[in-house]
Formats: C-alpha cells, sequence, structure tokens
C-alpha cells in the first residue's frame, strides 16, 4: 500500500524571496504577532521534519543541543531528520542524521505511513527537494520586509512550476499566509 506522505515547505520569506540572511540569520522577520501561535499550533499536525544542518543549527541560539529534536516543546511525537554530511552528532531515536542518498531517503519516508513531514529548511534541500519533485505544498508566512539578499526560498533551483492556490490568511501584524498545491510539468 502506498501512503504518499505530502511535504508541506512551510517557511517565512521576505517579499524579495528570502528565507534567511547570508549567514542563515533572520533577524528581520516579525518575531511577534497573532501569526506566531498559529504556526506554532500548527507544528502539532506534521509527524516528521526536515532540515540541513545550518536551518537545525539555529536551534542552538535557543537552547538547543546538538542532537536534541528541535520544536519538541510544540510536538514531542515528531521525528526529525537532519540532512547533512559535516555535522558532529550521532543520530537517536529522535533526530536522524542523514549523510548520503538524500533524495531516496526521502522518497521512501513519503511512502511510510504517518502524519504529513516538514520542510522547515533550508533553501539549498528545498531546492533539491523541488528539482526532484518531492514537494507538495508551499505554506509561505509572507512577511512584509525585503532583505535585499541572503538565502533564496529554494536554493540555485531553476525549476519551474505552477502553482494552485488553496487559501490565505491576513495577519493584523502583516504576515500573509499564503499556501499552494505544487503542480510540476508533466514529464
Amino acid at each position: 500500500m502506498n501512503f504518499m506522505r505530502k511535504i508541506i515547505y512551510h517557511v517565512a520569506t521576505t517579499l524579495d524571496g528570502f528565507i534567511a540572511h547570508k549567514d542563515g540569520s533572520f533577524d528581520g522577520f516579525l518575531p511577534e504577532g497573532d501569526h506566531v501561535a498559529d504556526f506554532l499550533d500548527s507544528i502539532k499536525y506534521y509527524g516528521a521534519i526536515l532540515m540541513g544542518k545550518k536551518t537545525y543549527e539555529v536551534g542552538y541560539k535557543y537552547g538547543m543541543k546538538p542532537g536534541d529534536p528541535a520544536y519538541a516543546d510544540f510536538n514531542p511525537a515528531m521525528k526529525n531528520y537532519v540532512f547533512s554530511r559535516s555535522a558532529a552528532f550521532e543520530s537517536n531515536d529522535r533526530v536522524q542524521l542523514v549523510r548520503d542518498n538524500e533524495i531516496e531517503f526521502i522518497k521512501k519516508l513519503k511512502t511510510e505511513p504517518g502524519k504529513d513531514i516538514w520542510l522547515c529548511g533550508g533553501g539549498a534541500l528545498a531546492g533539491s527537494l523541488l528539482d526532484n519533485e518531492l514537494i507538495d505544498e508551499l505554506w509561505l508566512k509572507l512577511n512584509p520586509v525585503v532583505f535585499g539578499s541572503g538565502i533564496t526560498l529554494f536554493g540555485d533551483s531553476r525549476q519551474k512550476i505552477d502553482l494552485a492556490f488553496l487559501n490565505s490568511k491576513t495577519y493584523e501584524s502583516g504576515v500573509l499566509l499564503l499556501r499552494y498545491r505544487i503542480n510540476y510539468p508533466p514529464a
């Protein structure tokens, strides 16, 4: 039986399409407002989280240690998958380090039973998944800011896709949540 869990790229972005500054920091996004509670509540609906090393290491600034699961306070059952060839921690029952064969690993993960999968970041990982047609939905938390430069939404990917609008929500903070289904071009 093929379960095909969805991968949802649920990420904050600027109006000019950056998910972080060049150094990986993301100061400048709105840290407070009515959009934050919705975002934190949405985390409990995911069964797994995918992220690159730099995205995972952002948690260190908030007290997380290597090998600790991200967002454990909001979804203690969510399995973490960190994609890196250079991360310096051992996998455990909550956090699995994936060092190679990322695309095959993710294809297999999508077929396993469970809740949908959250692609948290970063841009290079998202670009690779987009190039391999593995992202099913795009949820953009569009912040009313412009960085001018930084890490782009899909890294170096040049994949052309069509987006089917699912819904949107406007917050008093000025953040706009946009949800789309990704339609890949026919092969």
